[in-house]
């Protein structure tokens, strides 16, 4: 009945649409979907729906944004089937639209309660705030060497152990005459491509590994390497109208310079059964692939199986760890046989996120169970809204390529590097005396609970520089003649990014006096106020670092009041401080306290003086000389000389 109200050439062109759609050939399906789409009037709105949602599926499988908005006039037009929430949720969700996709996953849930890629869909996108406060540390850039305008270029993987020479696969190249274009895409054939690198880093031009001999026009995907590099396997997509095969995975052998003619491996007895992303594990007996076999979670899944000869054995499903009712691909494997894929159905940033999956061996499993993998999204930067995929890495270190079609137009492919920085965590800081001058040629010695014993002198301006590694607890011993240790405790536990700790120890001189400056009492009484806690506790843990020393704790006061009294006050105020270090646990034996009143006026040092410039160098703060001064000026210096000191008396014999 709707296509009663449409015109013959619209009809038309809808079945042509159809037909296209079913075969896989997307671009042109698109196209005449989105021409016939605005010769359908507004009393069709199912077909216009079904057009609509359509077109918005052959733009997902193209990687073009425009997706989201066909897929939303489907529901404008009340497109029957739930799906088309899921679909549009999924949409938003790669073009980072966040809030409207949780909407749609939540109007789908209502439909489909226990799907789990609208479960994931949710779950991701409460993940990406997190993923964007704590970003892997990788540093990602788009690869220019390598980029093509308006092309795709992906799927990188290093030959050979020497991480020189990088194949990947690009439809970079002007097509042969007479060359059809790519039936799904309507873009040229892609081909494997290889670049050398030079003893100056610098890469080559991009050369085809395969003459179009061998090739015979197919459209080749990303391939793997053997462990010595003389065996390739890669996805070729037969672009012959006899083929019933709409992936395959082929090897070629390296004879002299060249790459023999690409045999076909055969997996299934059913050869209409797509497999691709051919991945081969360190024994290079295992090869990992993609494929759409029955059996499966869904979509597209990650299966493997033992090489023999041109054949696959002993296949099996990665199993739903690892696969979803989405889309699973590109897998790739390191040497100690973490495997890293690409996934739209586990929680992610967007489209395709890739992912990390560390087997776990579980020896007293039956044998199908053995293996149990602990996936883990790699975040953000490696992952973005849009396709992240195709990962590989130069042996063991944390660089390589990836390749991604964020930030490109119509969702072309370009090839991304990445590099995680080696985390330097340090300790950095100066020895200074308690003036704050440095102190050249003290010792730092640094002890760690992970069995780290490392000791530095600091140079002329006191500085040292000491690296540690994270989660360690460490003890550090401020040593130098002729004044006192000072311990510090730090702790790098939680650190994930590079960091220095900044740790000043200040050393107080032996047999010099040393003023507490966070030492308080209550006004003409000898009470110690609860501000005092920090600096009595500081002094306790001075003389724990330094056991042999015997002090002395002297008070003073300005000249003000009566003589007498401010004596008294004194002596009560330094033995105050004494008892409280005796009560903390410090033996009496190692303490003497004394009053000074204001028989000691301080002296004018060169601290002092940079701070109090109106005071002379050298100066004692006497009553007949403060009385020279300001009456602001006055009173500080009257603070100055209101204070408490400890200096050492003695150095007691250690104990054999």
């Amino acid at each position: 009945m709707q296509l009663l109200l449409v015109g013959c050439g619209v009809k038309s062109r809808l079945a042509t649409a159809d037909k296209k759609f079913e075969a896989g050939e997307y671009a042109g399906a698109a196209e005449l979907y989105a021409r016939a789409y605005s010769k359908i009037p507004s009393k069709s709105p199912e077909l216009r729906a079904r057009v609509a949602y359509n077109q918005a599926e052959c733009l997902r499988k193209l990687n073009y944004t425009r997706a989201e908005m066909m897929y939303n006039r489907a529901v404008r037009s009340k497109y029957q089937d739930s799906i088309v929430y899921l679909k549009l949720a999924h949409a938003q969700h790669r073009n980072g639209k966040y809030g409207e996709a949780a909407k749609n996953y939540n109007i789908y849930l209502e439909y489909d309660s226990t799907n789990v890629l609208a479960k994931n869909g949710l779950l991701g996108i409460q993940l990406v705030a997190s993923w964007k406060a704590e970003p892997a540390g990788y540093v990602v850039k788009r690869e220019n060497t390598f980029y093509a305008r308006n092309k795709n270029v992906y799927s990188p993987a290093f030959q050979g152990s020497d991480y020189n020479q990088l194949y990947f696969t690009s439809n970079n190249f002007k097509p042969k005459k007479g060359a059809i274009n790519n039936a799904v895409t309507n873009l040229p054939n892609s081909n494997i491509v290889f670049v050398k690198k030079d003893a100056k880093g610098k890469w080559s031009k991009p050369e085809p590994a395969l003459s179009e001999e061998l090739t015979e026009g197919n459209e080749l995907g990303n391939c793997t390497f053997s462990l010595d590099g003389k065996t390739m396997y890669f996805s070729l997509a037969p672009q012959k109208e006899d083929s019933d095969a709409s992936v395959e995975i082929y090897s070629s052998s390296r004879a002299g310079g060249d790459w023999t003619a690409p045999q076909k491996i055969t997996f299934f007895k059913d050869s209409s059964i797509a497999v691709a992303h051919p991945a081969i594990a360190p024994g290079g007996e295992t090869i990992y692939f993609v494929s759409d076999a029955p059996n499966g979670e869904g979509g597209k899944d990650i299966w493997k199986g033992v090489l023999e000869g041109a054949t696959c054995k002993y296949i099996e499903n990665l199993g739903p760890q690892i696969n979803t009712p989405g889309d699973e691909m590109f897998p790739y494997v390191r040497a100690d046989g973490t495997l890293y894929f690409s996934s739209d159905g586990h929680p992610g940033v967007g489209g395709l996120d890739i992912f990390k999956a560390v087997p776990i061996v579980k020896e007293d499993a039956e044998e199908d169970e053995k293996t149990e993998w602990t996936v883990t999204n790699m975040g953000m930067p490696i992952n973005s809204n849009l396709d992240d995929f195709g990962i590989t890495f130069e042996g063991e270190k944390e660089k390589g390529f990836f390749s991604s079609n964020r930030g490109q137009t119509r969702g072309f492919d370009a090839i991304w590097s990445f590099e995680l920085p080696e985390m330097e965590v340090l300790v950095a800081g100066k020895v200074l005396d308690d003036k704050l001058n440095p102190i050249p040629d003290a010792t730092v010695r640094l002890i760690s609970n992970t069995g780290k014993n490392i000791r530095v002198v600091t140079k002329k301006d006191g500085s040292y520089r000491i690296k540690i590694d994270t989660d360690m607890d460490c003890v550090m011993l401020g040593t130098a003649r002729g004044f006192l240790n000072k311990k510090a405790e730090l702790s790098s536990r939680g650190v994930k990014k590079s960091e220095t700790f900044t740790v000043d120890l200040v050393l107080p001189a032996v047999f010099r006096p040393v003023q507490l400056d966070n030492i308080f009492f209550e006004f003409a009484k000898w009470d110690l106020t609860p501000e005092s806690e920090k600096g009595l506790q500081e002094l306790h843990a001075m003389l724990t670092d330094n056991p042999n020393v015997v002090i002395e704790i002297s008070a003073h006061t300005d000249y003000k009041g009566d003589d007498d009294f401010n004596l008294d006050l004194s002596n009560k105020r330094a033995k105050s401080v004494v008892d409280y270090l005796i009560t903390a646990g410090i033996s009496e034996n190692r303490l003497v306290s004394v009053g000074h009143g204001e028989d000691k006026p301080f002296v004018v040092d060169e601290s002092l003086h940079k701070t109090y410039p109106f005071l002379p160098l050298d100066t004692a703060l006497s009553e007949e000389f403060i009385l020279t001064l300001e009456p602001e000026e006055q009173e500080i210096a009257n603070q100055i000389n209101r204070r408490t000191e400890f200096k050492v008396i003695r150095m007691r014999l250690r104990s054999r």
